[in-house]
């Protein structure tokens, strides 16, 4: 008896399965049994636990993926079994306020009699565990005053995306809750656009450059989003590219496009909300509600899939750190593009970390790998001195900067060299007749879909300044950068590495 009153302290599957009740669609009161999505949370969750002491979690989701059901059980789990802890749970408006306590009060009301702790106070909004000094309180995003001027635990962030005053309600939550062992910070949303406070802080986990995890959910993981088939159903041709990138069968599909059509009202473009909705990756949640670029999803999707041999010249990219960015890497053979790197605060403060970085791909790869690349090329904005250094220490014939604004080989079809490049890149990725492969990678994808753009007074596609990039996305797409910086220029493979030769003819 007593170890199993410990594992329901501390296992929370365990004790879901035990103690919790929740209200489903079809059949009503039933035992809570994480489902696939959940159990991955979970996992992510306890991993960070075991490693940081901590969580520090945001989570992007589908619609009605049981997200808010799983950290309301987990909350109700902690602050039963812990004295002197409090859990705040923040939404997004009064509706889903009351909902989220129905839920909660309902897990309350049907703990068995062993582990249900006696309520000082109970009401529409909270509810105090006497004995044990613990508490569980939720309220509206609206008042920016909202939790703060007391100590929190465990604190669930509902819909963020949609709170009004979010970057205010986050600043007093995270004063109220210590950074401490043990204590819980989650926030969950579907998307809403890019640029908001939700957006802006999952880039920065994306990336590594918080210290929340970035937790992603797929509406394909949830069993119960499938549709039975009619006999004459027969896939399109984008649903075989959906089916086989993301391993569906016939009924996911149908369910799909089902709710695609469902979606389609009054003007609005069902398959674009369908994606925002319930995406297939977090790029796609993102980028689509944020509008077309020069690369969009959908080019993306395949080439994610795509398994291409890399032939031709060997070329890299470098996107140097520039203003709290990354330093980032990507390399190119023909076709096939891989080899994403990213280095972050104290790997990449000093010209000496940066000249080790790209000196290490330039020559100790060699003995690795038995290749070296045929040129990398550098952005000269904030990689002058660093391509300095590298042609001090001998690496002319092989490294060269790129300056963005300068003028490009095409003037007639370009405004600048960044113009070029990234439109070179895109018209690389786009093109139908030859399959060709990035990094199957939320944080590629994204960055290279952060690519929108207006026309000029000769026709001529101009993107948006990176300021207003990452002004209006939220974040600045440095893998993007280095991606488009591999079709700076033609370049043709010297196959004895003595030196390079310039192609005459596209780039290849």
């Amino acid at each position: 008896m007593i170890d199993k009153r410990q594992r329901l302290k501390d296992d929370f599957e365990f004790y879901a399965r035990n103690c919790l009740k929740i209200r489903t669609k079809h059949e009503g009161l039933q035992t809570f049994v994480l489902n696939d999505a959940q159990q991955y949370i979970h996992m992510r969750l306890e991993k960070q636990i075991e490693e940081t002491g901590k969580v520090r979690a945001i989570i992007l989701k589908g619609r009605q993926q049981g997200v808010s059901t799983q950290v309301g059980g987990r909350f109700i789990q902690k602050t039963t079994h812990n004295k002197g802890v409090r859990a705040f749970i923040l939404t997004h408006d009064g509706e889903s306020t009351n909902a989220l306590f129905e839920m909660t009060d309902r897990f309350y009301n049907n703990l068995p009699p062993q582990v249900k702790p006696v309520t000082s106070k109970a009401n529409a909004k909270e509810l105090h565990f006497e004995l044990l000094d613990s508490g569980y309180k939720i309220g509206t995003a609206g008042n920016k005053a909202v939790g703060r001027g007391q100590t929190i635990q465990y604190f669930h962030g509902s819909e963020v995306a949609f709170w009004m005053n979010a970057s205010e309600h986050t600043k007093g939550i995270m004063q109220a809750v210590p950074d401490a062992p043990g204590t819980e910070v989650i926030w969950e949303s579907t998307a809403n656009g890019v640029g908001n406070f939700f957006h802006e802080q999952w880039k920065l986990a994306e990336k590594g450059l918080s210290e929340f995890q970035a937790i992603f959910v797929p509406w394909f993981w949830q069993s119960e989003y499938r549709k039975k088939l009619p006999e004459d159903f027969k896939s399109t041709d984008e649903e075989d590219k959906i089916k086989v990138a993301y391993k569906l069968d016939d009924e996911q599909l149908f369910w799909r496009r089902m709710k695609v059509s469902e979606l389609t009202t009054d003007g609005v473009d069902g398959n674009r909300a369908f994606k925002q909705e319930y995406p297939m990756n977090a790029a796609e949640a993102f980028q689509v509600s944020g509008g077309a670029g020069l690369i969009t999803a959908d080019h993306c999707m395949t080439s994610r899939k795509e398994q291409v041999n890399g032939n031709g010249a060997y070329v890299v990219g470098v996107d140097p750190s520039r203003g709290g960015d990354r330093f980032a890497i990507v390399k190119r053979q023909g076709r096939k593009m891989y080899g994403m790197e990213a280095y972050i605060g104290e790997q990449c403060n000093s010209l000496g970390k940066n000249v080790a970085i790209c000196k290490k791909i330039l020559d100790a790869e060699c003995k690795q790998a038995k290749k070296v690349p045929d040129m990398m090329f550098i952005d000269y904005g904030a990689g002058a001195d660093l391509v300095d250094r590298l042609h001090e220490l001998g690496y002319k014939g092989r490294v060269k900067s790129v300056h963005f604004g300068s003028t490009p080989l095409n003037p007639d079809k370009y405004t600048n060299k960044r113009n070029e490049i990234w439109q070179e890149l895109a018209s690389w990725l786009v093109d139908e007749t030859l399959p060709v492969q990035i990094p199957d990678d939320d944080e590629m994808q994204a960055d290279l879909c952060a690519s929108p753009y207006s026309w000029d007074n000769k026709d001529r596609k101009v993107l948006w300044s990176k300021d207003r990039i990452k002004k209006e996305y939220g974040f600045s797409p440095d893998y993007g950068d280095a991606a488009a910086l591999t079709f700076a220029e033609p370049v043709r493979q010297d196959k004895k590495k003595k030196k390079l030769n310039y192609a005459k003819t596209n780039i290849v």
